[in-house]
């Protein structure tokens, strides 16, 4: 094998990849623009007047096979919505995960419910459902489980366990769009499933959310949510409780409605190009491609480091030519400022001012973001000849460091 190019040798490859922050990694076409002309030109851009966002709603409804949908104005607006449904007192506790981004916790603590973080399965990154359980107190009012990278976590044994112990339980979806979950798709087997139209996503508006429930309790004050408390199907003006504006424009709207019709062929060719890597390098020793079990969607292609330096792994990718973050994260979530620091309400550091979040509070998620997981940028125009050279920085990169050992 050559020389690594991070050592001077020659890259794998010299133009960049296709990326989903720029054109040649989306699927934006003329029916975009076509949907954005005709919402400008009708002189509504407003959801409050207009017909975009309710079609929006009906037809992720459909897609997802659930009662009701609620569009918002991005993917932590969802979860903030699925929070506030959740109705916490002061001071509950809602668990989650340690890894994801930081709209996955915030809306807990914008509802002054305490997030309760729970240690993850080392080979997947999501929660661990025996975690979980040994995390459940008097005070525990829901779960709120993270399907990373496109894996479905193990839902249906968090939904057991919510029901064993009378809790709600919320899906983030965000990075798993028509991930496979039985005969259903993630999202589908919590209470409330949310979903991210974020830029970076399997179909994007630029932001923008949606989530999905069968309650219609739980969709009428997530939909009240949206719009300050306002019960805009009668006749009064009045705000029934704390609320904010989260609503979704017309435009956002309009230009998903197009991006649903391109999402099962997304999501199918994200798992084509994997499936093609994953071939490729599973045979090469210390490395642990992607768990699936035929239901990853592949947000982003997660690589297990189990033998190495993963950042002398990113540094060496990139100058291949193949950029990749190590660790996901530069800290767990619970080692942010704002939550191991009680950045919160003014000085009072409420609701955290009882809680304590101490290096080693997830071992396995620390191990994860600190020495084993390598994180792919993802995306559903790699042509096979992009896979191929994948394939070649992944092997050119296991060798050289192999063998410097």
């Amino acid at each position: 094998m050559s020389e690594l190019a991070v050592n001077g040798g020659t890259p794998v490859r010299s133009t960049p990849l296709p990326s989903v922050f720029k054109a040649s990694g989306r699927r934006f076409g003329d029916e975009e623009v076509a949907a954005a002309e005709r919402v400008i030109r009708s002189g509504i851009l407003s959801a409050t007047w207009g017909s975009e966002v309710p079609a929006l709603e009906r037809e992720f409804a459909a897609l997802m096979g659930s009662a009701h949908s609620v569009a918002c104005s991005s993917g932590t607006a969802a979860l903030h919505l699925a929070v506030a449904a959740v109705n916490p007192e002061p001071g509950d506790e809602i668990i989650t995960t340690p890894i994801s981004d930081m709209g996955t916790v915030f809306p807990i603590l914008m509802q002054n419910a305490v997030p309760v973080f729970a240690d993850v399965d080392l080979t997947t990154g999501n929660l661990d459902p025996a975690a979980v359980e040994a995390a459940i107190t008097p005070r525990t009012k829901a779960v709120l489980a993270v399907h990373l990278f496109g894996k479905p976590a193990p839902i249906r044994e968090l939904r057991a366990l919510c029901d064993k112990h009378g809790l709600l339980l919320i899906e983030d979806c965000a990075q798993a769009y028509l991930a496979p979950v039985g005969d259903v798709y993630a999202g589908r087997i919590g209470d409330i499933g949310c979903f991210s139209l974020q830029q970076s996503k399997h179909i994007s508006a630029g932001d923008g959310g949606l989530v999905v429930t069968d309650d219609a309790a739980l969709a009428r004050r997530m939909r009240l949510f949206t719009d300050k408390g306002w019960p805009r199907d009668t006749d009064e003006r009045t705000y029934l409780f704390l609320a904010l504006n989260y609503r979704m424009t017309e435009l956002a709207a309009a230009v998903t409605r197009v991006q649903l019709t391109r999402l099962p062929a997304v999501v199918e060719d994200r798992r084509t190009g994997a499936a093609k890597l994953t071939a490729g390098i599973g045979d090469l020793v210390g490395l642990l491609p992607p768990r699936d079990d035929d239901d990853h969607v592949y947000w982003q292609y997660p690589l297990m480091i189990l033998d190495g330096d993963i950042h002398a792994w990113a540094a060496a990718m990139a100058a291949e030519g193949v950029p990749c973050t190590p660790g996901y994260l530069t800290e767990p979530l619970y080692a942010a400022p704002a939550i191991r620091s009680k950045v919160t309400y003014g000085a009072s550091g409420f609701p955290l001012q009882d809680a304590e979040y101490p290096p080693g509070l997830c071992p396995n998620a620390e191990e994860l973001i600190e020495r084993r997981l390598l994180v792919l940028p993802w995306c559903e125009n790699y042509t096979g000849a992009d896979v191929d050279d994948i394939v070649t920085a992944v092997r050119k990169v296991h060798s050289a460091l192999a063998l410097e050992k």
